[in-house]
């Protein structure tokens, strides 16, 4: 039987759950800090996710959608959006987690297309994940739902900006094409004005999440 520290997947599983813990813990404590002084806020309470005090304004960024137009902030505009990162060769999270969310799609049907909520799906692994094969894994879940991806680079810098992270993990045989992605699970709510507003981790309740962007787009036509 081997040791953790004999076993390099699970200390790199470790140190992104660090990280990704260490994160949410500094975030929650800045909402803390400035949900005391804050204004009452004109939004609804919310029972799926955490809002921010102030929503963020993101940096530019320009990731390739599946029929090879840029996907930029000014796309985002206009609703409220959920944003996951993951990749297609993803064995349980991602598809398990596409699928929860597209309930939440059908809930949203009675509202009109142009405030209708969106999910936006980001392929970290680019090196196997073409723009038209994250497109067409996304939509097999719900027809609706955004995808696109970028160069690490730029998906590495979009990723930060909304306080997430990914990295890739080697797999067993040592070869370059047997890898997985160790990436956060939670999703990033990012407002009509497309500045991130809020975070949802798991477990995910699929009817609060969908009750909670109903009713932000309601208070926000």
């Amino acid at each position: 039987m081997h040791s953790p520290a004999q076993n390099p997947m699970s200390n790199r599983a470790l140190i992104l759950l660090v990280i990704v813990a260490l994160a949410a813990g500094l975030g929650l404590l800045a909402a803390q800090r400035f949900f005391a002084a804050a204004p009452a806020n004109s939004l609804p309470a919310m029972r799926s996710m955490t809002l921010l005090p102030t929503p963020r304004v993101l940096p530019a960024f320009s990731l390739q959608q599946s029929d090879g137009t840029p996907l930029t902030s000014d796309e985002l505009k206009g609703h409220w959006t959920l944003v996951f990162l993951g990749f297609t060769n993803c064995p349980d999270i991602c598809p398990t987690t596409l699928a929860q969310l597209s309930g939440a799609q059908k809930q949203w049907q009675s509202v009109p297309e142009a405030q209708r909520p969106r999910i936006l799906f980001v392929s970290a692994d680019p090196d196997r994940d073409s723009p038209e094969l994250t497109g067409r894994y996304a939509r097999a879940f719900n027809t609706e739902t955004l995808a696109a991806t970028a160069p690490i680079p730029q998906l590495q810098e979009f990723a930060r900006s909304l306080s997430m992270v990914f990295m890739k993990a080697p797999g067993p045989s040592g070869r370059a094409d047997d890898y997985s992605i160790d990436h956060s699970a939670g999703f990033a709510v990012l407002d009509p004005q497309a500045r991130m507003a809020g975070v949802i981790q798991p477990p995910f309740d699929v009817a609060a999440i969908a009750g909670d962007l109903a009713a932000l787009t309601k208070a926000t036509p």
